[in-house]
This record gives structure tokens, sequence and C-alpha cells, in this order.
């Protein structure tokens, strides 16, 4: 059985991004990836592509993809899904692996750290087209084209943020002690992983764009043009000054070479450099994440505000259902608004169940999953409605 996804279903994915992108979009992009289709074949005995698995080599590249495939069968895309396969099971900060970092995922997830700590003075990182980690995962892009051309849209690898990377190689509290006493080496490596990281997204874009398959990345954004989801997660340990003058002129680099971008704002101790993140100007999008133990993301109507205001798009990776429909409410822009598609799978359980990254759902509920995306165009029009209501009534 072929995955379900249709010519014309994948030009009418382009178009809605395409108005997203160009803000012209009058609603919010919202879908679910439901797995509840028989793919008309055994299933291959080459285990599913992640964290857990992908640093088991013995697996060609086309045994890898072939299980993928099996997997995407199995599923049906409602409201703005699309077949996606999600390269960030390398784990987070992938580009230390590509200069030189040793991967290690016997916790079930992967974790980069030095095979050898050296003083930054001494710390050069240089490009290796031989580095087995690139390779396998070059590999794997091209038996993806090879196997679905433009039919499934294979997401870049989670690079990981500049000072991330710069952070595994200079791990525990070094690098906060750098900033102090070698900013000028600070700078320096900065740079040096700036030129490789570009240099790693184009030679992994030039295998994946040969059949025009379109751009995403671990977010699960799609766009027919180059971007990437950027971030800089130690900036919840540094002030906004030290944020201006080891990360911004970096970030806004790569936002101003990709053309397209999104800036990953990760925990309540990073809601500080908001307003330094929205003066870069051609940052296109911002992707809010509470964090664990904090307000779910409807909670925070100040931070949505503030994003919409500035004229930036906003990813609630994430949120369920109910805050996203708060997010529209609180901002009266549904259509700023992208939120990545649910996993969920169709079970015999009376009940819903969260199973690792997907939501086990019965029957009944599947059939009310489908009437939703069914109306969900005219539910969002009717909030439009309400929304210019309430604006009206609050200039009386």
């Amino acid at each position: 059985m072929a995955i379900n996804f249709s010519k014309k279903r994948r030009e009418a994915l382009r178009e809605t991004y395409r108005k997203w992108w160009a803000g012209e979009l009058k609603r919010p992009i919202a879908g679910v990836t439901l797995i509840n289709r028989d793919p008309g074949r055994a299933r291959p005995p080459a285990p599913v592509l992640s964290q857990r698995t992908c640093l088991d080599f013995q697996w060609s590249a086309e045994e890898i993809i072939d299980r993928l495939d099996y997997e995407l069968c199995r599923q049906t895309y409602l409201g703005d899904a699309f077949p996606f396969v999600n390269l960030d099971c390398f784990g987070p900060g992938v580009a230390s692996a590509f200069m030189g970092a040793r991967a290690d995922n016997s916790t079930g997830g992967v974790w980069f750290e030095p095979v050898e700590e050296v003083p930054i003075s001494k710390l050069h990182l240089e490009y290796d087209a031989l580095n087995p980690m690139l390779l396998r995962i070059k590999d794997i892009c091209r038996a993806a084209v090879k196997r679905w051309e433009n039919r499934v849209v294979v997401g870049m690898a989670d690079l990981g943020g500049t000072l991330d990377i710069l952070q595994i190689f200079r791990p525990g509290e070094k690098l906060l002690l750098d900033f102090y006493d070698y900013p000028e080496e600070v700078h320096r490596l900065s740079w040096e992983i700036h030129h490789l990281w570009h240099r790693y997204y184009s030679e992994l874009h030039e295998i994946l764009q040969e059949k025009g398959m379109g751009y995403s990345d671990w977010s699960g954004i799609y766009s027919d043009k180059p971007f990437y989801t950027l971030q800089c997660d130690i900036s919840y340990m540094i002030s906004t000054d030290m944020f201006r003058e080891f990360a911004l002129s970096e970030i806004e680099a790569s936002v101003n070479r990709l053309g397209r971008s999104v800036y990953h704002l990760d925990g309540t101790g990073a809601l500080k450099h908001l307003d330094t993140v929205l003066s870069m100007n051609n940052l296109s999008c911002v992707q809010w994440i509470p964090g664990d133990g904090n307000p779910t993301w409807g909670q925070w109507p100040d931070v949505y505000r503030k994003i919409s205001g500035s004229g930036k798009k906003i990813q609630s990776m994430g949120s369920p259902v109910d805050d996203l429909l708060k997010i529209v409410i609180q901002t009266g822009k549904p259509g700023l608004i992208q939120h990545n598609a649910f996993l969920m799978e169709k079970s015999k359980s009376k009940e819903i169940v969260i199973e690792g990254d997907r939501v086990l759902v019965p029957s009944s509920m599947v059939i009310l999953i489908r009437v939703f995306f069914a109306l969900y165009r005219p539910v969002i029009a009717v909030l439009r409605f309400v929304i210019c209501i309430r604006h009206l009534l609050g200039k009386k």
C-alpha cells in the first residue's frame, strides 16, 4: 500500500505554507498524523530510526528507509499534516559530532561529549569529509530521495545552536567562565562553528532537494525555500548583555543568510532575551516552549501578544488544542500561528493514553478527530468573527 498523500495534497500543502510565510493565511496551521492504516506488507526487520537506534550502523540506509516507508504507509494525514521524517533522531546538536564530538545513546537519548577536553585557546574545529556520522546521515538522505523523490519531506538534522555546540566542547561551567576570561576565543570559535554549520546545512540540502521535496527541520514546519529553527539554549544561563555580545550577531547572520527562520525560545529563563530576539528584523517566527513545571502554552498571553505585535509568526509546538485556541484568541491573529501535527494512534483502549511521542486514542475519538478537521475551517472562521467583534467592542 502506498503512502496516503496525493499530488493534489502536496500542492495544497505548499500553497498553505506559502501563504503562511507570506502573512496571507487567515487561519492557524494545524493537523493530526493518525496511525490507523494497514500497510499491506510484513514489517521490515530494521528498527525504526530513533535516538535509541541511530548509532546502530549494521543496517543499510536503504533498510532504514524501507522501515520508515512501512511506518509512513500506516498513517493518515488530517488537516495540514503531511508525510514527514524527522532527522532529530540523531540527537540535538549533531553538528558537534560532525566536528569530532563523541555520541552516546546508552540512556536511550543521544548526548554528545568531547573526545578530549583541551584549553579553549587550543580548540579548533574543522571540516571532516569522512566523519562517520555525517556520512551516515548523507547516506540516509540519499536513500530517502531515491525511494520517495518529493513525496515525503525529510527534515534537516538537529544541527544545534552555535553556542550550544561550543558548550559541548567546553562542558559544565567552562564556557560560562570563558565568556569572562577568554571572550576573543569564544568569538573565534563561534564563527568557526557558524561557517561549518552552514556548510553542513548546504551539503545535506544539496542531497535532499534533488527532487524538490521542500524544507523542514525538527520543528515540523514546512517551507518551499530554505529555513531553519535557530537556538541558543545556553542563553538561559547568561545575561541580556552577554547574549547581545556573544550570541546575537551570529544568530542574526544566520537569520539573514537563511532568508526564513524560526527562533527556539526555551524556558522561562530565556524570556529575558525576547526583546533582543524580536529586534532581528528578518526573523520570521518565534517558537516559545514554556518548559516542564511551568504553566502551559495558553497561559502566556503577554508573550504571544508581544511576538505577534512585532509582526513575527508563532509556532506553538506541542501545545494541546485548547491552548492553541487560547493563543488564537489572545493574539487575535490566527494566520500567524503554526502548530506541528499531533501524532495519534488508533487503539483498542477505551481511554486516551500517552505513550512516548504519540497519543493512543479509541475508535470513537478517531471519529471525533475526523469531524473536527472536516469542520476546522468553518470553526476558525467563526472564531475570527468573534475576535473581530471583541476588537470592535474594545475600541468603544
